[in-house]
């Protein structure tokens, strides 16, 4: 009995070796290669958030490692979300992300690799109201200072503070360290372009980013007025495509875009 199993299993047995000796382990791209690398040069000293948009240059390359690491690094930020990077970095094979995945909270939507438009963001849940005041009170003293300065700056360029932090937390969820995929910049995310518009020379330095933002929101305003759903939708796309559309391009990320900071604000959704 015992030979006859052995002779019908053979085959099957034959064939899972030969393919494990035909198998070729995982190779990165070089490009992925090099994203890893600069990404674990800056984690080291200490700028969180360029680390991860380099990782996440990786993980568009399906770097298992590069969804491991992001992940790594939103833990203690937004655990939901790194349990989305997680979970693909264990799909795609890694063995190191369990050993950071929370099974108690589940996991959010997959998003844009925690960097930038939104990185490492509450979660938006349905129906539930966003309190502006009890999330940032939950913040380390770093982030709740930096709201202080949008606050500040806000009042003084006369822009709704309300706006300014939804854009903020929307943006870069108040790490003035990020840099998105698109090299949007800082807290408030300024693109290369619109710090040469509003004379912003350090995008890293908080106080100039968030100056320069509240210079480019309150011009926004003069175009738009106080319409929240057009200025955010132009802060992320662009006045001209808003101007060109009447309104929310139909982009899917500037509509996303829109409901996050409407929703962070305490404004209804736009429908």
């Amino acid at each position: 009995m015992k030979d006859t199993l052995l002779c019908r299993c053979w085959p099957l047995l034959l064939g899972l070796l030969l393919g494990a000796a035909d198998a070729t382990p995982f190779r990165q791209a070089p490009k992925a290669v090099s994203a890893l690398q600069r990404g674990q040069q800056v984690e080291r000293s200490g700028q969180i958030g360029q680390a991860i948009a380099h990782y996440c240059t990786a993980a568009k390359l399906g770097s298992p490692e590069a969804y491991y690491r992001i992940g790594r690094l939103l833990v203690r930020r937004n655990a939901r979300q790194a349990n989305a990077y997680l979970a693909m970095a264990m799909r795609l094979g890694n063995s190191q992300a369990a050993r950071y995945y929370n099974n108690k909270v589940g996991n959010a939507p997959l998003g844009n690799c925690g960097a930038g438009s939104g990185g490492g963001a509450p979660f938006i849940r349905p129906d539930t109201p966003f309190n502006m005041e009890r999330y940032l009170a939950r913040q380390t003293p770093a982030k709740q200072r930096l709201a202080n300065l949008i606050r500040q700056a806000a009042q003084r360029h006369r822009v709704d503070p309300k706006l300014a932090l939804a854009i903020a937390i929307a943006e870069s969820n108040l790490d003035s360290g990020a840099i998105s995929p698109k090299n949007a910049q800082g807290v408030m995310q300024l693109i290369p372009a619109t710090q040469q518009r509003f004379g912003v020379t350090r995008p890293f330095d908080a106080e100039q980013n968030i100056r320069g933002a509240m210079t480019y929101l309150k011009w926004l305003e003069g175009q738009f007025g106080r319409d929240w759903v057009r200025i955010s939708a132009a802060y992320n796309a662009g006045e001209n495509a808003v101007t060109r559309y009447g309104g929310i391009p139909p982009y899917q990320e500037t509509q996303e875009y829109v409901q996050r900071v409407l929703y962070y604000g305490g404004h209804p959704r736009p429908h």
